[in-house]
């Protein structure tokens, strides 16, 4: 399929009630309000396509743009491909989830989120802290710095109270995946959790409440899934 065939699908797939939501989590004109279990479908059709997914980000269309992600050929993304999506990523679905997804699934994903995070732009310092979560969910804790998530945890503790508002949000959640899937860094996790203290985010017009890392955490803990890593960061 062409990308303009797959826009023109995703148009007929749009929803009314799913589009308020999505305007209410702060998207952006153009998109349709298309459900993900229906880009689902469209992806377990593609697969994967690395010079498709390129096309549909590039749409700007929303939903085309998390379809992107998720079949996205992760290995083929280039810095400069990634570099473009995050530039392009106009609000926080693709630039905390499509974009980071991704970029944990490159070559170049611990890379550019050490890069990224240092960026004064929120959407992308956000996106920065969200591939971060990503790697720590998926890479094994072999392949993971512990003494570089230590400092990053500190820079969290040190830094988030004064962190413009989405990357707040990521912070936080960073501290809950590190303190979720990093079994070596729990505990320490949970003590930044606790000196930050609950974190106040502006969620838009939305029901949605910014959890408490070590509640979290710990609700983790008592499932028993503590280092329990994920196959993919997609979702």
């Amino acid at each position: 399929m062409t990308a303009n065939e797959i826009v023109a699908e995703l148009k007929s797939l749009g929803s009314a009630a799913i589009k308020k939501v999505h305007a209410q989590h702060g998207a952006i004109e153009p998109f349709f309000g298309v459900k993900v279990g229906d880009l689902k479908k469209i992806q377990k059709r593609i697969k994967m396509d690395y010079k498709l997914a390129l096309e549909l980000y590039d749409t700007g269309i929303a939903d085309a743009m998390y379809l992107a992600g998720l079949i996205a050929d992760d290995a083929k993304m280039t810095k400069k491909d990634l570099q473009r999506w995050v530039d392009g990523a106009h609000w926080s679905m693709p630039s905390e989830y499509t974009v980071p997804w991704v970029a944990a699934g490159s070559n170049h994903g611990r890379e550019l989120a050490l890069k990224w995070i240092d960026s004064k732009k929120e959407l992308i310092a956000a996106a920065g802290w969200a591939t971060l979560s990503s790697l720590v969910s998926t890479k094994s804790d072999d392949e993971l710095d512990l003494e570089e998530l230590k400092r990053l945890l500190e820079r969290v503790r040190k830094t988030l109270p004064d962190a413009p508002n989405r990357v707040r949000y990521t912070m936080n959640c960073f501290v809950i995946a590190v303190g979720s899937y990093v079994k070596p860094l729990t505990d320490l996790a949970i003590q930044t959790g606790e000196r930050i203290g609950m974190v106040t985010v502006d969620m838009g017009d939305t029901e949605c409440k910014v959890p408490y890392a070590p509640d979290y955490i710990n609700m983790v803990k008592k499932r028993g899934t503590i280092g329990k890593k994920r196959k993919t960061a997609k979702c």
